[in-house]
């Protein structure tokens, strides 16, 4: 699993350690590439994971239980941002795939790099979200709605397909060893838990009546295919890491994806019941509403214990040299969706202690963004080396 992993990540040696092809001088921006235009030749889906943890910035700070004085414009801005850069990358890939058919074909049939097609379905969901809470700002609450659709209904049909397609590869075609389980293995299931979150907040806006309850169980039974399958996979990560343990410093970050579905299970649930009284009524829009709280807390302890280990096994593997790679955008996302859980929560509960810890758990959130966002410009757009293909490396 170390082996792939490293072969599917872009950068998994630093700078100074690269071969010292393509031009050093000369061009300002994707110094290490012989022509700018070969960032093209080794695009992979795991790229849109930057949009997705710039994403969750934004979406986070919209509904923090504490509001700042600037820090709605700010979300704002980083919305944007990772509006541009899913505008970007989606152009991207489709030159990608038009210029280098043959490579993009070949990354469903990668038993580590099929798994992160689950990555551009969830960027579409959560810059879409986003839309709707902080773009209304400038768009207008209409034609952020209809973005928020648009996007909705894509991330959604792209989620499902990679929910059920990329399992179905790693059962028929992937080679497939007992120690290669890693944290990557929950991206194709987690855009349903997405969907449903995201989902609850288009509820106010579906006419009332079969529409909107349709709406509203869709959202559960997604919330239901991920949840059951995030279960599964995570005792697998469990069992690997109990059996063959911590493995290739570069999976190491791939640890924190495991609070994604954590989190944005909190978040589905407390969402959904707090606008399931728009499509159900008495006691059934209760349950759903209380639902949120009797099963947020328990998972929430779950999340933090596991926050812990991943903590201490990405403190002990940083001291020996954890190389940087994309999957340091596992450190954004899944601790983003944390947040929106405990905003949820505190939300439901009026706990004061929830407030807390969202507020704290969105400032690491922003300080991981920032450190990897910038080591992400580094590599990527000034020396070029994420988008050089992946050298190979022996095991």
């Amino acid at each position: 699993m170390g082996t792939l992993l490293l072969t599917a990540d872009k950068h998994h040696t630093t700078p100074s350690a690269q071969p010292s092809g393509g031009r050093t001088g000369g061009w300002r921006v994707l110094r290490r590439l012989d022509k700018p235009s070969e960032l093209f030749a080794n695009l992979t889906p795991n790229w849109f994971a930057s949009i997705m943890g710039t994403g969750i910035v934004a979406t986070a700070a919209a509904t923090l239980p504490l509001q700042f004085p600037g820090l709605r414009t700010g979300a704002t801005v980083v919305w944007a941002l990772a509006s541009l850069l899913l505008i970007l990358l989606t152009a991207a890939t489709g030159v990608h795939w038009i210029r280098h058919r043959e490579t993009a074909a070949s990354h469903h049939g990668h038993p580590v790099m099929a798994h992160f097609y689950g990555a551009p379905p969830m960027a579409l969901l959560t810059v879409g979200a986003g839309t709707l809470l902080l773009g209304k700002d400038i768009l207008g609450e209409e034609l952020a709605l209809g973005i928020d659709a648009v996007l909705w209904i894509a991330g959604t049909v792209l989620g499902l397909a990679s929910a059920v397609a990329v399992p179905y590869l790693q059962f028929t075609r992937h080679q497939v060893r007992q120690d290669s389980a890693f944290g990557g293995w929950l991206m194709p299931v987690g855009p349903p838990m997405v969907s449903a979150s995201t989902g609850a907040l288009l509820l106010p806006y579906i006419p009332a009546g079969q529409a909107r309850l349709t709406l509203l169980m869709g959202c559960y039974a997604m919330f239901g295919l991920s949840l059951l399958a995030s279960i599964i996979i995570t005792t697998l990560i469990w069992n690997r890491l109990a059996g063959y343990k911590i493995g290739a410093a570069a999976a190491v970050p791939t640890l924190w994806i495991v609070l994604g579905p954590l989190g944005q299970s909190v978040t589905a649930v407390n969402l959904l019941g707090g606008n399931a009284h728009l499509a159900v009524s008495g006691t059934l829009a209760r349950a759903m509403e209380a639902f949120g709280v009797l099963y947020g807390v328990p998972v929430l302890g779950f999340a933090i214990m596991w926050a812990a280990l991943a903590t201490a096994i990405t403190i002990r593997t940083a001291r020996q040299g954890m190389p940087f790679s994309l999957t340091w955008w596992s450190f954004t996302f899944p601790v983003g969706t944390c947040v929106t859980g405990l905003t949820g929560l505190a939300a439901h509960t009026h706990l004061a202690v929830f407030d807390v810890m969202a507020v704290a758990g969105y400032a690491l959130l922003v300080a991981a963004w920032i450190i990897v966002a910038a080591r992400t410009f580094h590599g990527g757009i000034l020396e070029g080396i994420l988008f050089q293909k992946p050298a190979t490396t022996a095991s």
